[in-house]
């Protein structure tokens, strides 16, 4: 968005514009976000402004798909209620959405066994086939060979920039990961970028799921990958098991296993394991970034990232 100020004066302003039975809320700056600076509006709302060339696609995305979705999800998502168009006043798309409470996993990590429950329940609940409309990734929900290059441009950047001293052992569970069949199912909904701040927590157990802009369709592996990126040290066991047993058969093949080719202890375990050793080298250089004072680091994820890491090492 450039140059672009967006600050509380101008969201008041939006809102009162185009939305102005909302406009007597309180309405208060909140911490974090990607894509979207966000603020609080009364207790049950939330409003989105992008603040990246790719967020605006991101909101329409959201708002065209979530609230179909979002009925039979297990767990709170910030549902869009409202849209705001383009004006002379803020030339993009922003919305308004239910807010979740509960406070991101990168503050807060989630310390509760039941969470790998939570979580198997939720994902097996998003995890149906989706619509040949349905959005698409380049890189999520993808072959992972797709991905190949790419990695090792990552790989090698961690290893010069010192991010990890066990990048052999990533390494190794990239290519076992590599090597493992692809999936055979049909694309299911995937949220697409499951990390701490991407969820939050209450009571130190999983109790919301938010920013579904990488919302996909495609191989459910990239969202498994959670079972480390989030739940505590042994619970991705607990996580699969639960997972395979819940209710419902997203991957259409109706083994119940998610994965479509009947190996949900095989494959698929591989292929998100890969995945979340990646993801979390990932949460680690934006922590270092965060602790030089780069633009777009986050200190709070490094931490997150090398806990995680760690638990993806320590598995099997």
């Amino acid at each position: 968005m450039g140059n672009f100020e967006i600050d509380t004066s101008l969201v008041r302003s939006l809102v009162r514009e185009q939305h102005p039975d909302l406009a007597g809320l309180d309405l208060r700056a909140v911490d974090g976000g990607w894509d979207n600076q966000l603020w609080r509006l009364g207790e049950e709302l939330a409003v989105r402004m992008p603040r990246t060339e790719r967020a605006p696609s991101l909101l329409r995305k959201e708002h065209r798909w979530l609230p179909a979705l979002a009925p039979r999800l297990p767990l709170p998502v910030p549902t869009p209620t409202r849209i705001g168009e383009p004006s002379a006043r803020f030339p993009r798309p922003w919305t308004i959405a239910a807010w979740v409470p509960g406070e991101p996993a990168d503050r807060a990590p989630i310390s509760h066994d039941r969470a790998a429950d939570t979580l198997a329940g939720f994902l097996k609940a998003l995890h149906t086939q989706a619509p040949a409309e349905a959005p698409t990734s380049p890189d999520r929900g993808v072959p992972l060979g797709t991905l190949a290059d790419a990695v090792e441009k990552t790989l090698a950047e961690a290893a010069a920039e010192g991010v990890a001293d066990d990048l052999r052992n990533v390494r190794d569970i990239w290519d076992e990961a590599l090597a493992a069949p692809d999936w055979q199912g049909p694309p299911v909904w995937l949220h697409g970028d499951l990390h701490p701040a991407n969820v939050v927590v209450s009571n130190g157990t999983l109790s919301g799921v938010i920013d579904f802009g990488d919302l996909c369709a495609g191989d459910p592996a990239v969202d498994l990958a959670a079972a480390w990126v989030l739940l505590p040290a042994g619970a991705a066991s607990r996580f699969f098991d639960a997972y395979a047993n819940a209710e419902g058969d997203g991957d259409g093949d109706g083994d119940g296993d998610g994965d479509g080719d009947g190996d949900g202890d095989g494959a698929m375990i591989r292929r998100a394991r890969g995945l979340a050793a990646l993801k979390c080298l990932f949460l680690i250089r934006m922590g270092q970034a965060g602790e030089r004072g780069l633009p777009g680091g986050k200190p709070t994820w490094g931490p997150a990232g090398r806990a995680a890491l760690d638990r993806v090492l320590a598995s099997t």
